[in-house]
């Protein structure tokens, strides 16, 4: 029998009522809600999630590094989340589908991504970053919230087919003040959809503080609807994948939609268009790099002996080996030609497409022409 897990009633800003099992400082403590979600997870499996959240670190980096190159027109950074995007997304089956935003960098590594996935949208040579049946993961989505609704038509599908799979969507904070999210969550619970919606509570919506949106937890305003939640330390891994598996057997079981939201910081910038000096106190920084989520993980393998030297050595060169391949893969891409822009719009032939490929054509010729006038 599975504990039943509800969300807590605090104040937004309030991190240290969160559920969690790692303290900032790597100790664990019991949590007789989230321990049974994460028995399983031993020493080995606590290492290769830390090798992610480094090897994440270091993707993101590299995206950052590559934009200010002029490589990239523009990254979404993760740095701080981490946790909350590994912790979850090593927790969905293969046969799930997810829909993220366009912060998710750590959702789709996990899920498989190649070196390029990570670049070839931010460089604009397609619209798509990467095969969406390959991973199972829909577009990154630029639309803020637009993904929650794809995710909970979705489920509708999975729901009408009777198939053994949950849709997983992602949004930050911001997020939930959009119509789109408020209106998926009504036709899940209407509908009792097998969705699990994952806000990433990284307490700025750009250059607006969550505190000003949501003055108590974001995670309460799920019951409302008619939805189980959860407020989870977004920067404990292993809280952040109990409540996800937690989540998805709720889903999977046909109890309809579940709801998390992750406590987390962004550390560096909304985008790299973003300049966070300008709003953010650095004293409120700061506060946040002593919870670093790497940090916490590798602080309680080091205090149970399960981490050496040798390990981080090898892990922090693997992540290095990922970042020379993405920037290679970057730099390497070939742009195609324009004409290409109308390819896979649709699965059939469409006479409208044809028409309007002809019209481009045309406009295209047209500078040959006058350059040889």
């Amino acid at each position: 029998m599975s504990p039943q897990i509800t969300p807590i009633a605090d104040t937004a800003q309030d991190l240290e009522l969160s559920e969690r099992i790692l303290n900032p400082d790597g100790s664990r403590i019991a949590n007789p809600r989230l321990d049974p979600f994460v028995a399983d997870v031993d020493a080995e499996q606590l290492r290769s999630l830390l090798r992610d959240m480094v090897i994440l670190r270091r993707i993101d980096a590299e995206g950052v590094a590559l934009q200010r190159q002029g490589q990239l027109g523009l990254w979404a950074p993760c740095q701080g989340q981490e946790a909350t995007q590994i912790g979850t997304a090593r927790a969905i089956a293969a046969q799930d589908f997810v829909f993220p935003s366009y912060r998710e960098t750590g959702v789709i590594y996990a899920r498989g991504a190649q070196p390029g996935d990570y670049v070839r949208m931010w460089r604009g040579e397609e619209g798509a970053a990467y095969d969406p049946a390959a991973l199972g993961v829909a577009p990154l989505q630029i639309i803020i919230g637009a993904q929650t609704l794809h995710a909970v038509g979705y489920a509708l599908g999975i729901q009408h087919d009777g198939a053994d799979e949950v849709a997983v969507t992602y949004f930050g904070d911001g997020a939930t003040s959009q119509g789109d999210v408020n209106e998926a969550m009504i036709f899940a619970a209407s509908y009792q959809a097998p969705v699990v919606f994952v806000c990433q509570n990284n307490h700025w919506a750009i250059s607006e503080p969550v505190a000003v949106q949501s003055q108590y937890p974001i995670a309460g305003r799920a019951p409302g609807f008619g939805i189980p939640s959860v407020r989870v330390d977004g920067n404990d891994i292993l809280a952040c994948m109990a409540a996800m598996r937690w989540a998805l057997e709720h889903a999977r079981s046909g109890k309809g939609p579940a709801y998390i939201e992750a406590v987390t910081y962004r550390m560096g910038p909304h985008t790299t268009a973003d300049d966070p000096t300008r709003y953010r106190d650095e004293a409120e920084l700061e506060s946040w790099r002593r919870r670093d989520p790497i940090a916490r993980l590798e602080a309680h393998l080091r205090a149970t002996g399960a981490l050496t030297d040798e390990h981080q050595a090898e892990t922090q060169a693997a992540a290095d080996v990922v970042a020379k391949e993405m920037r290679a893969a970057c730099l390497g891409m070939v742009t195609r030609p324009p004409l290409a822009v109308f390819d896979g719009v649709y699965a059939e032939p469409h006479t409208g497409l044809d028409r309007q490929r002809g019209e481009y054509a045309a406009y295209l010729a047209s500078f040959e022409s006058e350059a040889s006038a």
